[in-house]
């Protein structure tokens, strides 16, 4: 990650309407509590030096949790800052449920997780499914739909989303 990636990062997502904030790993916690609206559900932030331990935050929610949630915190794998883009995981923890179906996705990435790119995601990605990996989603803003003729935000997915950047990792 270079400082103008993630100075791109940024200008893509304001363009996109999506709220950014920059924290490091000393002020995670207080940074999240801030930004959550409750109740809030999460996954757990695997390859993080953070965790939701210290936020209101429900890991591993049951199905009423998840559509109780104003909330859903949830990290993901890499960023892709042309597009302001988030690569997320189908994973075991949740994520993709946690990201899409609360009002309000609140995205973890640690800044060297930001990639230039589409390119660059799509060579960290050649790796991954070689390695094993079936699945990942590209997300990138809030959810819209044109199905039934005008633009319609939030009907698949999240209504509004926020990125947390850590700034130390």
């Amino acid at each position: 990650m270079s400082t103008e990636s993630l100075s791109t990062f940024q200008s893509a997502l304001t363009g996109l309407d999506v709220e950014y904030t920059e924290t490091t790993t000393d002020a995670f916690s207080e940074t999240l509590t801030e930004i959550v609206e409750e109740p809030a559900v999460g996954a757990p932030l695997v390859g993080y030096d953070v965790s939701l331990d210290d936020v209101p935050v429900t890991c591993g929610p049951s199905t009423g949790e998840l559509t109780e949630a104003a909330t859903g915190v949830t990290g993901v794998d890499k960023a892709v800052a042309e597009h302001g883009s988030l690569l997320l995981p189908s994973d075991e923890g949740g994520t993709e449920p946690v990201s899409l179906y609360p009002p309000t996705h609140v995205a973890v990435v640690q800044a060297s997780d930001v990639l230039p790119d589409v390119k660059a995601a799509t060579e960290w990605l050649d790796g991954e499914f070689t390695a094993g990996r079936r699945s990942t989603v590209f997300a990138t803003g809030v959810s819209a739909t044109g199905d039934m003729g005008a633009l319609v935000e939030g009907v698949h997915g999240p209504a509004n989303v926020h990125v947390v950047v850590i700034t130390d990792q």
